[in-house]
């Protein structure tokens, strides 16, 4: 018999290890029981065949149709193809100069047949898949038995590994397995009806019935999530036990200034939240907030208001974002809003003013060590910048806030290298313009108190979204720049934005990993922009903006462009966030497929933000039918960006929104879906709370204590860090 954390060359032997660890990175026997099955293949079921898609591993439990072999007539040798059924469904296995698995791939057999999904001349193919076959006759219930009885688990796979293989070594590691100690308190389980810890190992690999595999996986799934809340729940305490500095606002100081001077009312909402961030600065341990709203609805002047009233207490407050477009662009909001109270020390400043500062890694040594010198000695009260924030130059007087805008652009680690510079733990305001649903909050910002604003400030015009299908509509592409020529004569302003740079690239290396850069008709803004300027909007004023340009290239673009000299601004995604441009009123998303629903979300609230209602045009030529067209379907129905993100999140591959994919394959979060489970996620944060307001530190409970001391030591508790 041998414990969880026991090798597995020990069980499995030392090649089949080997082919685990390089394949999973698997080493002990606990990593290979929580590889769970995906689904159960049923006796006598067959695959769906027809719902196999290209470039999946797969393993599928089919019957042989046919079986012929032929010499190859370009070279030598001989291909065996195998045609196998569900029996509505084809597709074809081949070999090549494996001639004699015909005595073996008998037409009417049935077997396991495991390898990657291609397409040959339109038909889907394994090429040499891996097989296990079904013995004939007698011997069929026992060979099923092997798989686990009437259920065969089909396991995440690979061509070295095929599913059954997988299930094999399971078998073994569980058939010698000590017993499993249960660290959930055993009156949380006879509550909930969920097995024991071994039971539930047990059933979710070779289940007796569906609904002991489901209640098994469910048992496990709760263990997942009551883990990760306890340890958020721990986080947000120990954050709590920290000392800070309060940040209170004077009453007569620069925030109430800029109250006064401001020309419109906040928001309900944006009043809600300022007070809600007023408290926390308030406090004597540091603020840790998330601040999630709508495109346009306002976060700039709540995050603004909460700057200033850090510096009314003496301190200042740094703003970190993703690019330099937005920091610049930050810089021209901050300043513009605060309009004299900016200039403190200079002509025209007024009494309680202070200074801004910009700082990003292209600009101009002079311009450098001024920023420098304004944030050191704390003649800036607000300091914007980039990634340039965290290099050892920088220094503070009194670093009493950080706002990190987008901050799902940056790590723990370059969070942290702030938090440095402040003598005391500064207060943290992170802001996101991707509406995040209630259990991501709850899971992967759990640790952090979230604000929401959901209503859009007065004023906002509508945006209008519709598609541009050039497969089904080539004409509607003309009429696009059409609607842009009218909207430029009506003294408005367009963007059009290209997945790629230049052919063979593009700005954000996820379009590369997501979609590979197979087809050479991607829109590219240094090709799409001399097509256009000598066609259809000949005539009007074009300029590109992308990454590659220079840092002052970038911002006299963006200048001009806000300045109305510029009226079709061809850019990639550098404009998706904070740019604000209220003479804007179209926006052309090009290859608008390869974009995410999230994004599309974000870069047409470009527009729409002055007085004229917003267009925005999305351009594919997906086909009809596929899941990329349902995608922009759902963007042009709603503007509801909460609604947007749950089909964004139900539409991700597993692991992204839980991070496993950053945070090692021995990630604790196997099989948590935030919003499958949603409903287990709020009893475990409750079960959780519980636990901790009768016992802090879990001593009434040692073996839940242990695991969960396991989990921060994994490389998945420093993904979950937002702090």
């Amino acid at each position: 018999m041998a414990g969880l954390d026991s090798k597995l060359v020990n069980v499995v032997g030392d090649r089949t290890a080997k082919v685990l660890d390089s394949v999973f990175g698997y080493k002990t026997l606990s990593d290979l029981i929580h590889h769970y099955p995906r689904r159960y293949l049923v006796r006598g079921e067959l695959s769906d065949i027809a719902e196999l898609k290209e470039g999946d591993e797969v393993t599928v439990l089919a019957e042989i149709f046919s079986s012929t072999s032929r010499k190859l007539h370009a070279r030598k040798g001989s291909i065996l193809e195998v045609i196998v059924t569900d029996g509505s469904a084809k597709m074809s296995l081949t070999f090549f100069n494996q001639a004699w698995r015909e005595k073996e791939l008998r037409v009417g057999r049935q077997g396991l047949f495991a390898g990657k999904v291609g397409v040959f001349n339109g038909k889907r193919q394994l090429a040499h898949p891996d097989y296990e076959m079904i013995p004939d006759g007698d011997d069929v219930d026992s060979a099923v038995a092997d798989f686990a009885g009437k259920f065969l688990p089909m396991y995440p796979a690979s061509s070295k590994l095929p599913s059954w293989k997988i299930a094999q070594c399971i078998n073994l590691v569980i058939g010698g397995l000590d017993e499993i100690t249960d660290f959930i308190p055993e009156r949380i389980l006879t509550e909930r009806g969920y097995p024991t810890l071994q039971q539930a190992i047990a059933q979710i690999h070779n289940p007796v019935d569906l609904d002991s595999a489901e209640k098994s996986r469910e048992r496990i799934t709760f263990d997942e999530a009551l883990l990760m809340q306890l340890l958020l729940l721990e986080r947000r305490a120990q954050l709590r036990a920290l000392k800070a500095t309060s940040r209170k606002a004077k009453s007569s100081g620069i925030l109430s200034a800029f109250d006064a001077a401001l020309p419109w009312q906040l928001t309900a909402g944006q009043l809600q939240v300022s007070r809600e961030i007023e408290s926390d600065l308030a406090a004597p341990y540091p603020m840790h907030r998330l601040l999630q709203g709508e495109v346009g609805s306002g976060k700039t002047v709540v995050a603004l208001r909460a700057m200033l009233a850090v510096i009314d207490s003496g301190g200042q407050a740094a703003l970190l974002a993703p690019t330099e477009v937005l920091a610049a662009q930050h810089l021209r909001t901050i300043e513009k809003l605060l309009g004299p109270l900016a200039q403190g020390g200079m002509l025209g400043g007024v009494d309680n003013a202070t200074q801004v500062t910009l700082l990003t890694g292209s600009q101009s040594a002079a311009a450098r060590k001024d920023a420098l010198a304004l944030a050191a000695s704390g003649q800036a009260g607000i300091v914007i910048g980039t990634h340039a924030l965290l290099s050892e130059s920088v220094a503070f007087a009194d670093l009493g806030l950080i706002v990190v805008d987008e901050q799902h652009r940056f790590g723990v680690e370059q969070r942290d290298a702030l938090k440095t510079k402040a003598v005391n733990p500064p207060h943290l305001l992170v802001m996101t313009a991707t509406p995040i649903p209630r259990t991501v909050a709850m899971t992967v910002f759990g640790d952090l108190d979230v604000s929401t604003l959901r209503e859009l400030p007065l004023g906002r015009q509508p945006i209008t979204t519709h598609l541009v299908p050039t497969i089904e509509k080539p004409t509607f592409l003309d009429r696009t720049w059409e609607r842009i020529r009218e909207e430029v004569a009506q003294g408005h302003q367009a963007y059009i934005v290209a997945p790629r740079i230049s052919a063979g690239t593009s700005e954000d290396a996820d379009l590369d990993f997501l979609y590979g850069e197979s087809s050479p008709d991607i829109a590219s803004v240094e090709e799409l922009g001399p097509k256009l300027q000598s066609g259809p909007l000949k005539g009007l004023r074009i300029a590109p903006l992308h990454g590659r340009q220079s840092s002052e290239v970038k911002s006299a673009t963006m200048q001009a462009f806000a300045a109305g000299e510029i009226d079709v601004l061809i850019s990639t995604t550098v404009i998706e966030v904070g740019v604000d441009v209220p003479n804007a009123t179209v926006m052309v998303i090009m290859d608008a497929d390869r974009f995410g629903v999230s994004q599309l979300h974000q870069l047409r609230g470009r527009v729409g933000r002055g007085t004229s209602p917003g267009l925005c045009l999305l351009v594919t030529s997906a086909a009809a039918e596929s899941s990329a067209r349902e995608r922009l379907d759902a963007v042009s129905k709603t503007q509801d960006g909460f609604e947007l993100s749950r089909i964004d999140l139900e539409q991700r591959r597993e692991g992204d929104v839980l991070g496993a994919t950053q945070s090692g394959s021995r990630s604790h979060l196997r099989l948590l879906r935030v919003l499958r489970d949603e409903s287990l996620i709020e009893s475990a944060r409750q079960i959780a709370s519980d636990l901790l307001a009768e016992d802090p530190d879990l001593n009434r409970y040692p073996l839940l204590k242990e695991e969960l001391k396991k989990l921060q030591a994994d490389a998945a508790a420093e993904f979950i860090d937002k702090g």
